[in-house]
C-alpha cells in the first residue's frame, strides 16, 4: 500500500509538470524544453530554505514562487522573441545555465552532494509526514493547478494564446501584443512547475542536480505529447502512464536495473511514433 502511495505522489508532481508545460507547448505552440530548470528552481528553494532555516513549507513555496516568476519574466522577455526551433534552443541554453548553477554554486547548493534534511510539511497540526497525508496535499495542489488551467485554457487568454499558435502574425494585425501573452503563459507556466518542484524537495527530502538534468526535460515532454498537447486532460493521461511504465517492465519480467534503462528507450520510441503517427498524442487537438 505504502509503494502505491508513493507511485500516486509522484505521478502528482509530474501531473502538475505537464499540465503546466502543456499551457506553453500545446496551447501556445512554443516548444520550452526549459521547464525542469523553473522546477529545480522551486525545488532548491524549498531545500535551502527548509534545511538551514525556520521558515515553514507553505511559506517557502511563495517564495519559490516569487524567484521563480522573477527568473521567468527574466528569460521569457528574450525567448518570446523567438520562435520555433529558436525558442527552443533558448530553452534549452537556459536549462543548461540552471543545471550547471545547481552543480556547481556549492556554497549555495552543496553541488553534487545535493541538500538533505528537508523537512516535511505541517498546517494546523497535521503533520505531513504521513506518506497518506502527503498525497492529499499533492493532490491537492495538482486540483488547484488543474482547476486555474481550464480557466485560463477557456478564457478570452486563453482563446488568444491558441490564435497565436495557429497564426502570431495575424492576431498581431487586430492589435494584440504576443510578446506579452507569451511571456504572462511561460511565467504563469513557470510558477506552477516551481510549485511541483517544492512538493518533489519536501516529498523526497533530498535534491540533487541529477534530478533536474535534460532527460526529465526530455521525459515531461514525453507525457504531454503522448497524452495529448492542448488537452489537459491528456496531460495527466501521459504522466499516469510514464510514471507506472516501470513498474509495467517490472511486470513482464524485466530485473529493476533493466527496466530503468529500458524505460529510457521506451521513451524514445514512444516519441518516435508518435510523430509519425499520431503527434497531437492520444487525445490531443495540436500536432507540433
Amino acid at each position: 500500500m505504502e509503494y502505491l502511495i508513493h507511485l500516486a505522489i509522484i505521478f502528482a508532481i509530474y501531473a502538475i509538470l505537464g499540465v503546466s508545460l502543456n499551457l506553453v507547448v500545446g496551447y501556445t505552440g512554443l516548444l520550452s524544453v526549459s521547464h525542469i530548470a523553473f522546477y529545480g528552481i522551486g525545488a532548491y528553494t524549498t531545500a535551502i530554505l527548509l534545511s538551514q532555516s525556520s521558515i515553514g513549507f507553505f511559506l517557502s513555496v511563495v517564495l519559490g514562487i516569487v524567484i521563480t516568476f522573477i527568473a521567468s519574466l527574466l528569460i521569457g522577455s528574450v525567448l518570446s522573441k523567438f520562435k520555433d526551433d529558436y525558442f527552443a534552443l533558448g530553452s534549452l541554453g537556459f536549462g543548461t545555465i540552471v543545471f550547471a548553477i545547481f552543480l556547481n554554486w556549492q556554497n549555495l547548493t552543496r553541488g553534487p552532494r545535493g541538500i538533505y534534511g528537508i523537512s516535511k510539511p505541517e498546517l494546523f497540526g497535521i503533520d505531513f509526514s504521513n506518506n497518506l497525508y502527503f498525497l492529499i496535499l499533492a493532490l491537492a495542489f495538482l486540483s488547484l493547478i488543474y482547476i486555474a488551467s481550464r480557466f485560463i485554457v477557456n478564457s478570452s487568454f486563453g482563446r488568444v494564446l491558441r490564435a497565436i499558435r495557429e497564426d502570431e502574425a495575424t492576431i498581431q494585425i487586430f492589435g494584440y501584443n504576443t510578446l506579452y501573452f507569451k511571456l504572462m503563459i511561460f511565467a504563469i507556466s513557470a510558477i506552477m512547475a516551481a510549485v511541483a518542484g517544492s512538493i518533489f524537495a519536501s516529498y523526497i527530502t533530498f535534491v540533487d542536480p541529477s534530478s533536474f538534468n535534460f532527460m526529465e526535460s526530455i521525459l515531461i515532454l514525453a507525457m504531454i505529447i503522448l497524452g495529448g498537447l492542448a488537452n489537459l486532460r491528456g496531460s495527466i493521461l501521459g504522466a499516469l502512464f510514464l510514471i507506472l511504465l516501470p513498474e509495467i517492465l517490472r511486470f513482464v519480467g524485466f530485473p529493476a536495473d533493466i527496466a530503468a534503462q529500458m524505460r529510457q528507450v521506451v521513451y524514445g520510441v514512444i516519441l518516435i511514433l508518435l510523430m509519425l503517427y499520431r503527434p497531437q498524442g492520444l487525445i490531443g487537438e495540436y500536432k507540433l
